[in-house]
Order: C-alpha cells, then sequence, then structure tokens
C-alpha cells in the first residue's frame, strides 16, 4: 500500500539539513531503485526551488510499505529525524487517484 510521509522542519532547519542530506538521498535513492517511490521533495520556505538560504520547511514522501508500522518505521529512522531537522512527522495510508 502506499503511505504519504508529511514532515515539518523545525526553524533555521538548513544548516541540518546539509549536515545529513546525502544520507536522507540514499535512503530515498533505494526506495527508487527497489521501484516503490511514487514521489518525494522538500517544501521551499519560499515561492522558488532554489530557495537559498531561506531553507525548506517540510518534506513530502508517498511511498510504497508493507504496512503502517513499516512506513512509520522508515520515516522515524530518516537521517533528518536523528538530526533534528523535523519537529513533527505524519504518517498515513495514501490512495492515488490521479493521475
Amino acid at each position: 500500500m502506499l503511505f504519504s510521509i508529511v514532515s515539518t522542519d523545525v526553524d533555521n532547519s538548513l544548516p541540518l539539513r546539509q549536515s545529513v542530506r546525502p544520507a536522507h538521498i540514499a535512503r530515498l535513492n533505494k526506495l527508487k531503485e527497489e521501484g516503490r517511490l511514487i514521489l518525494a521533495g522538500p517544501n521551499p520556505a519560499i515561492e522558488s526551488n532554489e530557495p537559498g538560504e531561506a531553507g525548506f520547511t517540510g518534506s513530502i514522501v508517498i511511498a510504497e510499505f508493507a504496512s503502517l508500522a513499516d512506513a512509520q518505521t522508515w520515516a522515524d529512522d530518516d537521517p533528518y529525524v536523528g538530526a533534528g531537522v523535523y519537529r513533527e512527522v505524519v504518517v498515513k495510508p495514501f490512495k492515488k487517484v490521479l493521475p
């Protein structure tokens, strides 16, 4: 089943993000290689794909997991969680309708 993982950053998270980004991206690439990643990306803090020092306010991942518990475990193990980037992470079942 698909699950959405919606994370909200702490204030001024950019330095924390940058410190563990390679490990975060590696995990997403593993999901992609397994054919389980639907989409993933950050929410820029300003209306720009390259927000610079403004940074980001959160992230969204939609991916396939065997269960809600598996999705939650995967989300809890994110390097961004360990580095304190996120102040909140919400994992929910997701039903893709379009496209």
